[in-house]
């Protein structure tokens, strides 16, 4: 057992011996791999240190190169910039240098000049001295002469101005009443002459197809009764007619009438063919006033339409645009002094083509440019400007001739003539507007009309009298012949037809006639 036991404990003591051999033959093994790894990884780290450095010594070459790259374009770029600079301020520089050059010799120039004016300035003050001596000797002259005058005639200066005036105001007095007996004699021996020809051209204006321009239209009424259908309950029916057709309805103004008024021709009449339906239907209520003024206002356009194919027809002309040809159709129901202004234009256009004619110019374009002389007048009450500008501008829009639109434009002078169209419209006008009958006017226009002619004549310096003959279509200014002589009068006629034509608006044309009577009186004793 002890044999055993000591066995055991030899074993357990060379056991204890090996594994504590083992324990440092690891430990030994462990610190030789610990070394060996260490050295393995410090030489890597030498490694990776030494690329690292190759490498920033490859970038730094490259940044060096690319910066020498980069100063030598930025060092070009700017020697070509200084060499622009530089040969703009040589340009500047030639410039300035010429500029001066320029500038010296306008000052030389200058100079010159002001030396030249400098003696002009001495030669008219010298003139004007000798002008003054001469004025002083003349006022000498004048002087002595009135006191050999009055030395000779033994009368003062008052004293021959008085009896020079009291002469020429009895001479003026027996020419005035001369005068007056001559006209006294003409009109009596002229009255029944004159009076039958009033009396003829009244009959004719009269009976011309002709009415007064007006803004109102009257649809009759069989009876009273009628009225307060038309007017409605609270006046809904009035009110819708009105803001369906755009006039104003006036009912209680006339007995047995209803008034419509409005400025606009198509619509006024539009709205007396709707009331007149609606009277005749007898259903008078905002739908069916609705209905009627729709269906009335497409036939009016159909009208239009067909009233502005039918002028053109009768003037002999191509198809024109169809835009322009409603607007000649609108003109059917305009008036200008009770004057159709369609049936003017095609007049016009007639009258055109054969002057035109005679004169050997395109009659087409002629009667074109008669037809659409006043065409403007169908929108003038929308825009703003002259009738013949509007109508010029519109049928440019169009596509019109230019020739013809410049006939349109120049046929009232307020653009000037490009050719022979715009005088012939102009002349074609005149003579259509002047026919007896062709236009009136009220008796107050009238009236006023003359008075406004007589007051223009007398208000130039000169005239003595002045006289509205022939219905306001001639006027005769009296002059004193010791203020006008023969060419002043010319003048005279010519600045009173201008300022008429600026101040009045008249049909046709005023004839301006001034009248220079010079009077010799002596006597055989």
């Amino acid at each position: 057992m002890d044999l055993q036991a000591n066995t055991l404990s030899e074993f357990a003591l060379w056991g204890a011996g090996a594994g504590f051999v083992a324990s440092l033959a690891g430990s030994w093994i462990f610190q030789f791999r610990r070394r060996q790894n260490k050295a393995a990884r410090q030489a890597e780290a030498r490694d990776v240190v030494a690329e690292a450095r190759r490498e920033a010594e490859s970038l730094l070459r490259e940044a060096r190169l690319n910066a020498n790259e980069e100063a030598l374009k930025i060092r070009d770029q700017t020697e070509k910039s200084f060499a622009t600079k530089r040969e703009e301020l040589s340009a500047l520089d030639r410039r300035l240098a010429e500029r001066e050059g320029v500038i010296s010799h306008q000052l030389d120039g200058l100079m010159k000049e002001e030396e030249k004016l400098r003696e002009r300035s001495a030669d008219l003050q010298a003139r004007a001295e000798r002008l003054e001596q001469q004025r002083r000797e003349v006022e000498e002259l004048l002087v002595r002469r009135r006191q050999e005058l009055e030395n000779v005639a033994k009368l003062s200066l008052e004293e021959a101005r008085g009896q020079i005036l009291k002469q020429a105001e009895d001479d003026a007095a027996r020419d005035a009443a001369a005068i007056a007996h001559r006209v006294m004699e003409e009109a009596r021996s002229t009255a029944e002459d004159r009076a039958k020809q009033i009396i003829s051209v009244a009959i004719q204006r009269y009976a011309g197809e002709h009415t007064f321009e007006s803004t109102t239209a009257t649809v009759a009424l069989t009876g009273d009764e009628i009225k307060g259908r038309i007017i409605g309950r609270e006046g809904r029916n009035i009110r819708a007619f009105e803001a369906a057709t755009g006039v104003t309805v006036l009912i209680d103004d006339t007995p047995n009438a209803v008034v419509l008024s409005g400025f606009d021709p198509v619509r006024r009449q539009i709205a007396r063919e709707a009331m007149e339906r609606l009277i005749q239907d007898g259903r008078i209520h905002p739908t069916r006033i609705e209905e009627v003024v729709a269906k009335v206002s497409a036939e009016m356009e159909e009208t239009i339409a067909h009233a502005g194919e039918d002028a053109v027809i009768r003037v002999g002309l191509p198809p024109l645009h169809p835009e322009i040809v409603k607007l000649l159709g609108r003109l059917r129901f305009r008036h200008s002094f009770s004057q159709n202004i369609l049936d003017h234009s095609v007049e016009v256009a007639h009258l055109t083509g054969l002057m035109a004619a005679e004169l050997g110019v395109d009659v087409q374009l002629a009667k074109r440019s008669g037809l659409l002389h006043d065409i403007g007048k169908a929108v003038n009450h929308e825009v703003e400007g002259s009738h013949a500008i509007i109508g010029a501008d519109l049928i440019k829009r169009y596509g019109e001739n230019p020739a013809v639109v410049n006939g349109v434009a120049s046929h009232h002078e307020e653009v000037p003539f490009e050719g022979p169209y715009g005088i012939l419209v102009s002349a074609a006008d005149a003579i259509s507007a002047a026919r007896p009958g062709a236009r009136s006017e009220t008796m107050t226009t009238y009236l006023k009309r003359v008075e406004n002619l007589e007051s223009i004549a007398v208000s130039f310096s000169g005239v003595e009298k002045a006289y509205a003959v022939q219905a306001g279509r001639e006027l005769r200014v009296m002059v004193r012949p010791e203020d006008v002589n023969d060419d002043e009068a010319c003048a005279l006629a010519r600045n009173i037809a201008r300022k008429i034509e600026g101040d009045l608006q008249y049909p046709g044309q005023i004839r301006v006639i001034v009248v220079r009577e010079t009077r010799s009186v002596e006597f055989a004793k």
